[in-house]
């Protein structure tokens, strides 16, 4: 039998062989192994040989309460949605979101549970539901309000979670984040660089968390950039084209027009290229448009629309795995990704002088 030293380096008896040592000596994930280990669908013969060998090198041994444990869970992670359905048929960071989701959960054999609600108060009884029928082991949040009911209630029933977009100093949730100052910063610079100094941002809802922290992120940046911050102005919105396209209207009807207008999602950019058109204005010529987020949309629309390209499915990936890990280990986890990448298009050029 392998000898496993214990956690402060005594000698002694040897630990337990835990199952992640398994999996970390045979090369899979913790959940295949698990799989393997506790003779469930899920992996490959050849994976499960791999697993059984690993096992009896390290001298594993099954743990009656551990698979009393794993006998109890519900082998799926939920996800509630507080979005209208008609925003989120559009809405591309949502549709990488859920793909990343699943590539990770189905990697480890674990069902992804959707449900879509109204209000976020709808989103407290689905999670009392869900534990009290233990129909998930562990939730995915999105869309963080400053004061989220929803957290006290996953700390009240005990619910393991990941939140994406959530302040790293949030106790008890694992988070996963974008490095949001760095996505601001490069945006302003840019922006700078062309000249353009009278700025514009057409926001999400201004209740939500990453909404708050951008509307911090873009203060810093302008004045790092040098610029007045009386010059830049936020409107919020529900994300929607119709909201975006009021929010440009509204904007290009001031008698002090925004040079250059920078949108939280690319569904409302591409919307204010149609409101731009309307009012006989060019895009770029009379205005600059930028979308936080890059997709398709942004490259088919004409002009075609400068961008940060985000990772979306990246965050989504990172959140399943530390849903996954509070539920085996209870491990709380907080990561950071590095910005995303400007990409500039058509729909931005160096300021000129505005049209008699």
């Amino acid at each position: 039998m392998a000898t496993i030293a214990n956690d402060n380096g005594s000698s002694g008896k040897p630990a337990r062989v835990t199952i992640r040592q398994v999996a970390n000596h045979a090369g899979v994930s913790e959940a295949a192994a698990s799989y393997a280990l506790n003779d469930r669908p899920g992996v490959s013969s050849e994976t499960r040989a791999r697993v059984q060998a690993a096992a009896r090198d390290l001298g594993w041994a099954p743990n009656i309460a551990a698979r009393a444990l794993v006998a109890s869970r519900a082998h799926a992670v939920g996800l509630v949605v507080v979005r209208p359905p008609r925003v989120m048929t559009v809405d591309s960071y949502f549709t990488q979101l859920l793909s990343g989701l699943e590539a990770e959960l189905n990697r480890n054999g674990i069902a992804l549970v959707l449900h879509l609600v109204d209000a976020i108060d709808d989103t407290l009884a689905v999670y009392r539901k869900w534990w009290a029928g233990r129909h998930v082991d562990g939730v995915i949040v999105t869309d963080l309000r400053r004061e989220d009911p929803r957290l006290d209630v996953l700390r009240e029933l005990g619910m393991p979670a990941a939140v994406i977009g959530g302040d790293v100093g949030l106790a008890g949730f694992s988070t996963v984040e974008a490095d949001m100052a760095g996505i601001t910063t490069s945006i302003i610079d840019y922006l700078r660089a062309l000249g353009h100094r009278v700025i514009a941002r057409v926001a999400g809802n201004e209740n939500l968390f990453h909404t708050w922290r951008r509307d911090q992120c873009f203060l810093e940046a302008v004045d790092r950039a040098g610029l007045d911050r009386s010059e830049y102005q936020v409107l919020y919105t529900n994300y929607s084209a119709a909201e975006g396209m009021r929010a440009m209207r509204r904007l290009m009807s001031a008698s002090r027009r925004p040079t250059a207008v920078v949108f939280d999602n690319d569904v409302m950019a591409a919307a204010a290229l149609r409101v731009a058109h309307e009012m006989g204005l060019s895009v770029p010529a009379d205005v600059s448009v930028v979308a936080w987020d890059d997709s398709d949309l942004c490259e088919i629309t004409v002009p075609s629309i400068t961008a940060v390209e985000q990772t979306p499915a990246r965050q989504a990936e990172l959140a399943a795995r530390a849903v996954l890990a509070m539920q085996l280990r209870g491990d709380v986890s907080h990561v950071t990704l590095p910005a995303g990448t400007l990409n500039a298009r058509q729909s931005t050029r160096p300021l000129r002088p505005r049209r008699s």
